[in-house]
């Protein structure tokens, strides 16, 4: 594990300037003239409605509600390619011992996308028996939904996982991002590590939560 914190500081690096590619590359949403301001503890609570029926869901944002501090952060508005305000806690942190994990995006590049980054080394190829979500909600026109972040290259300028091209509608929209996600990082082949990578399983348990003009 003593080489996950350099893999850790080159993807959050790297991370940063996916966004901006992401964001230049392509025809942007554009933010209003002025940033619009919302009230994130309510806007939270409501995400919490749009949730019901979906267990895993509920109990993220239950979590979530537990730190109206935190969720104070999204107050204001950002535009896409910009991280959500407030990051994800999870089981396995960042591989340096601590419990901050990542950060939730919002994609304005060849249609509007929600993405994920952090943890310890990059994100592994092979997803299986994990599962990251984001659950949002369209606050001008209660338009709202779940989906899963499916997309990702295996190549090292990829640092996100992302959703498909989402339908979200125009305005301020919040969401979460929670669930969990597999990572690797280099290792010298051997019994344990037969194709030269170690993997870790992060689950979230604070979700990561934000708000963004579409």
């Amino acid at each position: 594990m003593h080489r996950v914190g350099s893999l850790r500081r080159l993807s959050l690096a790297v991370a940063a300037l996916a966004a901006g590619a992401f964001a230049l590359a392509g025809p942007a949403a554009s933010a209003p003239e002025s940033t619009p301001v919302i009230d994130p503890i309510a806007a939270a609570q409501q995400l919490r409605t749009v949730a019901a029926g979906n267990p895993e869901a509920v109990a993220a944002l239950d979590r979530l509600l537990t730190d109206t501090a935190a969720i104070a952060k999204a107050g204001e508005v950002a535009a896409p390619a910009q991280p959500f305000q407030v990051p994800a806690q999870s089981d396995i942190g960042r591989g340096d011992g601590g419990s901050l994990y990542g950060n939730g995006l919002a994609f304005g590049y060849d249609g509007f996308r929600f993405a994920f980054f952090g943890g310890p080394g990059t994100i592994a190829p092979n997803q299986n028996d994990a599962r990251l979500e984001v659950i949002w909600l369209n606050l001008a026109t209660g338009e709202s939904g779940t989906n899963q972040l499916i997309e990702h290259q295996d190549i090292p300028v990829d640092t996100t996982i992302r959703t498909a091209r989402l339908s979200i509608g125009a305005g301020p929209v919040v969401a979460a991002i929670y669930g969990s996600l597999w990572h690797r990082w280099p290792m010298p082949v051997s019994a344990e590590h037969p194709d030269g990578f170690a993997y870790q399983r992060g689950t979230v348990t604070m979700p990561s939560f934000g708000a963004v003009y579409n």
